[in-house]
């Protein structure tokens, strides 16, 4: 883990407010939660099939 105290000052209140109060985001923390992220690769997994799905309609029946 980096500690971020030897980093550079900050130039206005605003990041130093982020620095001391808000603090820093942790990299493992972030991802979407397993529901969620499942819900996801359900409907972009079935536009994906449905666009290939009418792709290859379309030219066997045209």
């Amino acid at each position: 883990m980096s500690n971020h105290s030897n980093d550079d000052p900050s130039f206005n209140d605003a990041i130093d407010h982020q620095k001391k109060i808000e603090g820093y985001p942790k990299p493992s923390e972030g991802g979407l939660p397993g529901p969620i992220k499942w819900m996801g690769y359900v409907l972009f997994g079935g536009i994906a099939l449905m666009m290939l799905f009418a792709l290859i309609g379309n030219f066997i029946w045209n």
